[in-house]
């Protein structure tokens, strides 16, 4: 399983920066390719400075070895050993009217030193954060997620929608980070799926993330903006920074198993505002947005 969904990760990140590259007819996507020490590695591609992406990562890695105390304390394990491949990535467009997105497919597993599997799971999604709020993009992209997920079982899509929306809360703010899409985790072999059947479900959905995406990059990315709401998108990736200082699992784990620091902290956009007590002007476009943020929608 783990080889499987490795090569497919190394397959979907090719078609993605592909995709993009694309897209943005200027930039490409450079890449780096890095080693851990402790075992693994991986291969971080990231485009900056671009006609529509301002800068934007597209990394995977399959990194291995003996779990650090910190982990086996979290994981609630003893002395154990990992290994767990992903691809992550975060896109920052340069127009406010295009939203920033993010997504994650993961595989995890656990082995004692006579190296018995002793757990295996599954884990990802992928979330938008717009900027100014079209109510049509949010639908497309949730639409999109609830195909990929209804082919599987209906019930998916309305409870990973509720968990992306309850993960990506920046609850020293109590608003969320955008608005939502899915998010899951720990997906196990069971009675009722497979390990099998979830790396289909989670392959299904990494392949929906470009048909999400991409139309509504192409609708927005020629409109035009002004310097206030160049501002506006400035100051809410702030709120973007917060939660993945603060509150995200991922850039955890990242820190706490001596990850690339450069690869784990890709996803900060490059430029950004703190603006002390900012609050939109009641009624605007921009307010708009924070209501949705403050109360979840239901978009499909």
């Amino acid at each position: 399983m783990k080889d499987q969904f490795y090569q497919y990760i190394q397959d979907l990140q090719d078609t993605i920066t592909s995709k993009l590259e694309e897209i943005d007819g200027k930039a490409k996507f450079k890449e780096d390719l890095w080693k851990r020490k402790e075992g693994g590695g991986g291969r971080t591609r990231v485009i900056e400075n671009g006609n529509v992406f301002e800068k934007g990562g597209v990394n995977i890695s399959a990194v291995h070895g003996p779990l650090n105390p910190a982990m086996q304390k979290y994981f609630n394990v003893g002395d154990v050993n990992f290994f767990a491949c992903g691809l992550s990535l975060v896109i920052h467009p340069k127009n406010p009217m295009v939203p920033t997105v993010h997504a994650n497919w993961r595989y995890f597993e656990m082995y004692d030193k006579e190296g018995n599997t002793l757990d295996q799971w599954f884990g990802g999604g992928q979330d938008l954060t717009p900027y100014y709020l079209f109510e049509e993009d949010a639908i497309h992209f949730h639409q999109t997620s609830k195909n990929a997920c209804d082919k599987h079982d209906p019930k998916f899509y309305p409870e990973y929608k509720k968990k992306c929306d309850e993960y990506f809360w920046n609850a020293h703010r109590d608003e969320a980070r955008g608005i939502g899409g899915l998010f899951f985790d720990y997906l196990k072999d069971s009675e009722k799926h497979s390990i099998t059947d979830w790396y289909n479900f989670v392959t299904e959905v990494g392949n929906s993330f470009l048909e999400a995406y991409v139309p509504i990059v192409e609708k927005r990315k020629d409109l035009e903006f002004n310097q206030d709401q160049r501002d506006w998108q400035e100051v809410r990736r702030g709120r973007y920074v917060e939660f993945n200082l603060v509150h995200d699992k991922g850039t955890l784990f990242g820190l706490k198993t001596n990850g690339r620091i450069e690869s784990i902290l890709m996803s900060l956009p490059p430029h950004v505002q703190w603006v002390y007590d900012h609050h939109p002007e009641p009624g605007s476009e921009e307010a708009k947005l924070i209501e949705v943020l403050e109360k979840p929608r239901e978009w499909v």
